[in-house]
């Protein structure tokens, strides 16, 4: 090969190595450069030298609680328990603990309680969920789960157990929108809503025999299906969900 055809195929390589390596061709199939990807960028901790308050003696998470004021249950059973009674001594004794907070439950509630009457049902003003009994503790026998509804939206959620000694304590307490409350098998699944109008929020609570509550078990994000429905999303079944949380 002449000196002149050996510079020219030297020079031909040499522009066609650079011509890749600025388009980012992979191969002879013509894959392209997806460009400038930016940086990636460390999360940043906000307010890292501000630390919440421990909680207060009786506001320690992962304990059940002894509803004061309950007569004892001697067949252990909550099937012939007042559901009103219940969550009226609760209310009283959370309002008289929480001192106002807002903590351990809605300071209205102890307003909205008050209109239950001593009827079997509270009455017709009673803004107590009729109760449910389920088995969300696997040992048998059931539980039983109410709310009270504060307003139109809020409700303050709640489970309770008889304890071995006929004691009624409570195992699970929450305060939320509740667009949506599933029970099945030791799962409580709870439906709220997100900011987001097509996202709803699942809480699904599940029995934990070591620390005698329902904890939370999953957190998670589901499509909102019926947008521009009078309808909420459906129910979901406890322990799934699609999306992350």
């Amino acid at each position: 090969m002449s000196l002149r055809r050996r510079s020219r195929a030297i020079l031909l390589t040499a522009a066609t190595a650079t011509l890749a390596a600025t388009t980012g061709c992979a191969d002879v199939e013509g894959l392209q450069s997806d460009g400038d990807l930016g940086t990636a960028h460390a999360p940043r901790t906000l307010w890292k030298n501000i630390r919440p308050d421990p909680p207060a003696p009786g506001q320690q998470p992962g304990t059940a609680t002894a509803v004061p004021g309950l007569a004892k249950v001697p067949d252990l059973s909550m099937r012939g328990v007042n559901a009103v009674d219940v969550v009226r001594a609760d209310i009283t004794a959370a309002t008289t603990a929480d001192a106002g907070t807002g903590r351990l439950v809605d300071p209205r509630a102890i307003q909205r309680i008050a209109l239950c009457t001593q009827a079997v049902d509270g009455g017709p003003d009673c803004p107590v969920r009729p109760a449910v009994l389920a088995d969300v503790t696997g040992n048998g026998t059931d539980e039983l789960i109410t709310a009270l509804d504060i307003d139109g939206r809020v409700s303050e959620l709640r489970v309770y157990t008889v304890q071995d000694d006929g004691t009624i304590a409570r195992i699970l307490s929450r305060r939320g929108v509740l667009e949506g409350v599933e029970v099945a098998a030791e799962h409580l699944a709870v439906r709220e809503p997100t900011s987001n109008p097509k996202k709803v929020s699942i809480s699904d609570y599940v029995w934990d025999p070591e620390a005698g509550i329902m904890n939370l078990d999953q957190l998670t994000l589901d499509e909102c299906p019926n947008q521009g429905d009078a309808s909420p999303c459906p129910a979901p079944t406890p322990g799934t969900g699609s999306g992350t949380g």
